[in-house]
């Protein structure tokens, strides 16, 4: 089992070099500046509208929320049930989201409580699970967890033939980085988009970057 520190490393890089900075998450700076709003709301809310679904879907929703001047904690939950509903419409399970963001922007208002909630508080709120919760803390509150997600497993098992639980993957790559928000953040937004480029489930393996560190033929 290939897991040093140096060999996560160097996968690091290469998409690095590879790919450029993502700076994940992206928020809407202009927006809260005008609407006296706090960006790290809409990393929550982004983390909400996000489960199962891809992030074109939510920008949708977003633009949706954006428009009606309630990307916010206070416009999510000043909002009637079925108003919302329909402006997160295009995420999916509109239903159960809508509920989930009222549950978590009351949990969490005011915002600044992600930078000192814990992990096990956070999956206390229904809706919440641990990639959701993971996201929180690391985008939001600035905060050295490490978000696992399927696009993540898959580059895991692929390169270094590693399977394991949640939470085993993500202490498995914060035991072999270094503690380093920045480097989290990116890393977690470059395996994402080479899975998108080139770790598909059918995978394009001639033009990847990474395929001379492969474990899979």
């Amino acid at each position: 089992m290939r897991s040093s520190r140096s060999e996560l490393l160097e996968v690091y890089e290469t998409l690095l070099n590879a790919y450029g900075e993502q700076n994940w998450w992206p928020v809407d700076l202009r927006y809260h500046r005008e609407m006296g709003s706090d960006p790290r709301e809409e990393i929550v809310i982004g983390a909400i509208l996000t489960q199962n679904t891809a992030w074109k879907n939510v920008e949708r929703a977003l633009d949706n929320l954006k428009r009606a001047k309630l990307l916010s904690f206070e416009g999510i939950l000043k909002t009637p049930v079925g108003k919302l509903q329909e402006l997160i419409r295009p995420s999916g399970y509109y239903r159960q989201k809508a509920e989930r963001l009222k549950n978590v922007a009351e949990f969490l208002n005011p915002v600044s409580s992600v930078e000192k909630i814990s992990r096990e508080e956070l999956l206390d709120i229904k809706g919440v699970g641990r990639e959701t919760a993971d996201a929180v803390l690391l985008y939001a509150g600035n905060r050295p967890f490490f978000v696992i997600d399927a696009y993540t497993k898959r580059i895991v098992k692929r390169v270094f033939g590693i399977e394991g639980s949640y939470e085993g993957l993500r202490r498995w790559f914060e035991d072999n980085l270094p503690k380093d928000i920045k480097l989290y953040k990116e890393f977690h937004a470059l395996l994402d988009e080479h899975a998108k480029r080139f770790c598909r489930k059918k995978p394009a393996c001639d033009k990847c970057p990474i395929n001379h560190l492969c474990t899979q033929p």
